[in-house]
């Protein structure tokens, strides 16, 4: 049974030349979390003292404005970071999606990418090529397949980035939104190409910004501000209590009805 348990776990990064203004920013930028000035080499606590324990079908989201540390928190859960303090265990087999185009590259074919990038999300090559004709009509780019990715539009890349994603068969999926490149009737396909996609995963931790996308996809929430777990509860508990509002109140309940039959939260 896929899992993952965290303990009192931080991630800090030093910075050996504090006088580098645009390293420390950059750095936060992508880390989130806050600057440490105690120390004789200034650290950023990009994530402090956080305790999670998730099971089969959790459905997550996390919350907060940039440099919050939810694309950290996804990185410490996926096991690219390591925690500097406290502990981390995952059990299963993890899927992260925090960059679609992570995987690709620009000089050689469409068909070739989704074989790589398939691979770099844990997929063999019989498991990909066998996924190619579907992801082909998924993504309508027709003979742009047989082109160097270079040549693409970057809503076209994203089309093929989904189209990847959607096939796997995950455990654990950890999502950062990304897709907003793509026109809206594409949009459309891919949502429901995403819900399925959520359906054959064990469990599921998203960061997202949408409020929508996270009604339909999750039913519990984290709000992660300067790097620590501020408030984690029910999708709307969580949801109302960081923009002083309840996104809920205005969504018809015909709507509430299909997104709690599809798995998200009502």
């Amino acid at each position: 049974m896929v899992s993952i348990d965290v303990w009192n776990a931080s991630v800090e990064f030093p910075i050996f030349d504090a006088k580098t203004r645009s390293l420390k920013k950059a750095v936060l930028g992508k880390a989130g979390g806050k600057i440490s000035s105690d120390a004789k080499v200034p650290v950023i606590e990009a994530l402090q003292d956080i305790n999670i324990s998730l099971r089969h079908g959790d459905r997550v989201g996390l919350v907060g404005h940039n440099g919050a540390g939810k694309s950290t928190l996804l990185r410490l859960l996926s096991g690219i970071y390591e925690p500097t303090r406290g502990n981390s265990r995952v059990v299963g087999k993890v899927a992260p999606v925090f960059d679609l185009g992570v995987g690709m590259d620009p000089e050689i074919s469409g068909h070739e990418n989704i074989i790589i990038r398939g691979l770099f999300l844990g997929m063999t090559r019989a498991q990909m090529e066998k996924r190619v004709d579907d992801i082909a009509d998924f993504t309508e780019l027709g003979n742009y397949l047989n082109m160097p990715l270079r040549t693409y539009s970057t809503g076209m890349r994203v089309r093929l980035a989904l189209g990847v994603v959607t096939s796997i068969d995950p455990e654990i999926l950890l999502l950062d939104e990304g897709i907003g490149a793509v026109d809206a009737a594409f949009l459309e396909r891919a949502r429901d190409r995403l819900n399925d996609l959520v359906r054959r995963s064990g469990l599921l931790v998203f960061a997202s910004h949408s409020d929508e996308f996270l009604m339909e996809l999750c039913n519990s929430a984290i709000w992660m501000d300067q790097g620590r777990m501020k408030m984690q509860g029910g999708l709307r508990e969580v949801l109302t209590a960081y923009k002083g509002h309840d996104p809920f109140q205005n969504v018809p309940q015909h709507v509430l009805d299909r997104l709690a039959a599809v798995g998200g939260s009502a």
